[in-house]
């Protein structure tokens, strides 16, 4: 009996560690074609889908149109840089002093204010919602996986395209076509801002009926696009 059952925990041992392997190979596989391919969906995108249909909401799905960096707005861009990572253009993928300072502050909520572009993208592509030191760990080996494979330019339109804008929008081509009827290459300033604006939380956020908060989050957004150089900071990083 003994000897049974230290077989099978044998067994389940290296069950587990080739599913571990073959999970590793296939995100391996997968940001190497997504640095040249459109990302049909995320995990984020899966989850929310799948948390609907359980619900038995079968309209609230996750949508998205894939569009190119070309295809938009140069105030997007720099509206997302200016509100969720200003160091994204020299880092590596981590902000050292952002996440020093919740360490040391205690991480009362605020880990997403040190989670960088690169580390969210990460996230939403390949992980789930939640904060637990796993998940965490797993996003640093990810966005090292995609710094070294992906330009900047890469991560953030890919970011762009599978970032949740609101209940069921994901992507930013979604997120103009509803909230302003217009495609994602001719966001105005004010317009992109108050999309990045939504951002921390795009169900408690809404950018079709924004509240005071998200309204003052948008103009300090404006502020700091104006404060970073405008598009010019944009073209010295190679992000326009």
């Amino acid at each position: 009996m003994i000897k049974y059952k230290g077989n099978l925990w044998l067994a389940i041992k290296r069950g587990v560690l080739k599913a571990l392997v073959a999970l590793l190979g296939l995100w391996v596989v997968a940001l190497v074609l997504f640095r040249f391919l459109p990302v049909p969906f995320s995990a984020v995108m899966a989850e929310r889908q799948i948390a609907a249909l359980m619900q038995g909401n079968f309209h609230n799905v996750a949508h998205s149109d894939w569009v190119g960096h070309d295809e938009i707005s140069p105030w997007m861009k720099l509206a997302v840089i200016a509100s969720e990572d200003q160091k994204f253009p020299t880092h590596w993928g981590f902000d050292v002093d952002a996440i020093s300072t919740v360490l040391e502050n205690g991480d009362d909520g605020r880990m997403r204010g040190a989670s960088t572009l690169s580390q969210q993208t990460a996230k939403n592509l390949f992980l789930w919602d939640g904060r637990s030191w796993v998940r965490k760990g797993l996003e640093a080996g990810l966005t090292v996986g995609l710094e070294t494979l992906w330009s900047k330019q890469r991560i953030l339109t890919v970011y762009l395209n599978i970032a949740e804008f609101g209940n069921g929008t994901f992507g930013v081509e979604a997120a103009a076509q509803r909230y302003f009827h217009k495609p994602a290459s001719r966001l105005t300033i004010s317009e992109a801002a108050l999309l990045a604006a939504v951002l921390p939380n795009p169900i408690l956020f809404r950018a079709d009926a924004p509240s005071g908060y998200t309204r003052s989050r948008q103009q300090w957004i404006m502020r700091q696009m104006r404060q970073l150089g405008g598009e010019g900071f944009l073209q010295r990083y190679r992000l326009n």
